[in-house]
Parts: C-alpha cells; sequence; structure tokens
C-alpha cells in the first residue's frame, strides 16, 4: 500500500498563510473576549485569577481558543460586509458565471494567482479586524468602567475615538483592497484570455509557369 504524497509546496504555504491570517484575527477576538470577562468578574477577582494565566497549559489553551475565534469572527465579518462585497464585485462582473469563469483562468497563472492569494490575505484580515476593534473598543470601555482612576471620563471618550477610528480605518482598507482585486482580477483575466491576432500573410511569390500548388505546368 502506497504512502499518500507529501503537499505540494505552493499548498502547504497557501495553508500556512491561511493559518497564520486566522490567528492573527482570533488573537484581538481572544483580547477582546478577556476584557469582556475583566469588566464581568471585576478587579478583585481579576487580581486573583491573574497568577494562573502565567502556565503553558493555558498559553496552549489560548492559542487553540484564539484559532477557533479567528475563524468564528473572520465568518460573522464576511456576513457582515457580503452585501458590500457583491456590490463591489458587480461593479467589475455583470455575472456570477463570468466571475468564476475569471478565478478559473486566474487558476492557470502562477505568478497571478499567487499575487490573487496574498491580496485576498490582507483583504481577510482587514475585514476582522474592523470588527474586532470595534469590539475591542467597547470591551476597554466597559472593562475600564470598573475601575476608578483619575480623568475617567477623558481617557475614555479618547478610547472611543481612537477606537472607532481604527475600525474604519480597517474597513476603509477592506473596501478599497476589495474594489481593487475584482477590478485587477477582470482586468487581468481578460488580458490573459485574448491572444493576439496574427497577421495576415502575403502570398508567396510564384515563378512564372508555376501553378497553385508550385508546380509546373
Amino acid at each position: 500500500m502506497s504512502s499518500p504524497a507529501p503537499p505540494q509546496l505552493p499548498t502547504l504555504a497557501a495553508a500556512t498563510a491561511m493559518f497564520i491570517e486566522v490567528l492573527v484575527v482570533g488573537i484581538g477576538t481572544l483580547t477582546a473576549g478577556t476584557l469582556l470577562l475583566i469588566a464581568l468578574i471585576g478587579p478583585d477577582t481579576t487580581e486573583k485569577a491573574a497568577p494562573a494565566a502565567n502556565s503553558s497549559l493555558v498559553a496552549g489553551a489560548a492559542l487553540a481558543t484564539a484559532y477557533a475565534l479567528g475563524v468564528l469572527t473572520d465568518r460573522i465579518a464576511d456576513a457582515a460586509l457580503m452585501p458590500i462585497d457583491r456590490r463591489l464585485r458587480t461593479a467589475a462582473f455583470s455575472t456570477e458565471a463570468s466571475y468564476a469563469r475569471a478565478r478559473l483562468r486566474l487558476a492557470e497563472i502562477p505568478f497571478l494567482a499567487a499575487q490573487a492569494d496574498y491580496a485576498r490575505s490582507r483583504t481577510r484580515i482587514c475585514r476582522g479586524w474592523a470588527l474586532n476593534t470595534a469590539v475591542l473598543t467597547l470591551a476597554s470601555v466597559l472593562a475600564l468602567l470598573r475601575y476608578s482612576f483619575d480623568n475617567r471620563p477623558l481617557i475614555i471618550g479618547a478610547i472611543v475615538i481612537l477606537g472607532l477610528l481604527i475600525a474604519y480605518g480597517f474597513y476603509r482598507s477592506w473596501h478599497t483592497l476589495t474594489a481593487t482585486s475584482y477590478s485587477k482580477l477582470a482586468e487581468q483575466t481578460a488580458l490573459a484570455g485574448s491572444t493576439p491576432p496574427v497577421p495576415n500573410q502575403p502570398p508567396a511569390n510564384q515563378h512564372p509557369g508555376a501553378g497553385p500548388a508550385g508546380t509546373s505546368n
């Protein structure tokens, strides 16, 4: 019985990139969840539970949780922005069939496919962090409300403004990257699918007395 073939290098690289981007999104979601937990249990319980967090078991569990939360956040952000995504895609492709054909044509060009994968990775990260930043802002405010310190209203107001600006920045980045990706996909696949016309060749000079096939009469 033959052993299964090892994964191809491009496939392995794509899987690694997907894992990293989901983890990057999930770390933000896990941080927001931790802040919400602090807001729920209060400062006293948080101080008592803090030493237990400094263990490799907790670190491993946090990494696995961050990955799972990254998948969930990515799906939620995708569903939330899907109407806008469809509108941007419709601006570049009139039908879903034409978009599907362009994707298939792009897969036949490794260099362009690698560029498209990188663009999609950045798009997913911006999409996930647009949602993450909004949730992190809310969680930070709720956690800070459990603590007493000087200038609390001013600090909370600054966090809200900064958080909303960052969230909007991630959204605008996602919007720009998505629109650019669709327009480039339409342009590149159209160029790749078109073949330059062959110029008409002049008829070969025939010797006097030669027939149509170049044979003597």
